[in-house]
């Protein structure tokens, strides 16, 4: 009979509604991909070798969707990988006529390429990346296109009369960094 009671105050529990103490404005989130037209869009596993070690190794980068975004202005492209759910960069840098995919272990499905300035940790870096894709033609799709808008950018660059190097590119990068951060400033000084 206790048992019966017992039971019965599990299942009447009531429904507890708690009000915000302040309500808080809607406000835009910005990815500074709204500047950007996306060229490819392709899911993948980013890999970056990592030296320091020794022996040298492959680390893992992220899984999400790897993208080739064209610039509305300047018409230059560039890769920019986020990892799922958390949506962090794993790999932001232009497309330079220095980096050459090169099949990686003789896989369909995998490239390899070395980048002289990529910004996925905020601040520019060497890196040799790798990407891997579910399956060849998703892979044979990805060579294509980098290496189109690779000749792409190339022009580009010639048209403007800049001369193509990580030091032309990391200029452009600084520039859209500082754009952020103002755009970031500026959201958070509602709150203040």
């Amino acid at each position: 009979m206790a048992d019966d009671k017992h039971d019965e105050s599990v299942d009447e529990s009531p429904e507890i509604h708690f009000e915000p103490v302040i309500k808080l404005p809607e406000i835009e989130v910005k990815s500074l991909e709204e500047e950007e037209e996306e060229v490819l869009k392709l899911r993948a596993k980013l890999f970056r070798f990592d030296n320091s070690f020794d022996p040298p190794e492959w680390k893992e980068r992220g899984t999400g969707d790897c993208k080739l975004l064209k610039h509305k202005e300047t018409g230059l492209i560039r890769v920019l990988m986020r990892r799922d759910k958390t949506l962090k960069v794993c790999a932001n840098h232009f497309i330079t006529a220095q980096m050459e995919l090169k099949p990686n272990c003789g896989s369909d499905r995998a490239w390899l390429w070395s980048v002289a300035a990529d910004y996925a940790d905020e601040e520019a870096k060497p890196e040799t990346l790798a990407i891997r894709f579910a399956n060849a033609e998703n892979a044979q799709k990805f060579n294509e296109k980098f290496n189109e808008k690779d000749k792409n950018n190339v022009k580009l660059l010639e048209k403007r009369k800049i001369r193509c190097s990580c030091h032309s590119f990391a200029l452009i990068c600084k520039e859209k960094k500082q754009r952020q951060q103002n755009v970031s400033s500026s959201s958070l000084s509602k709150f203040a």
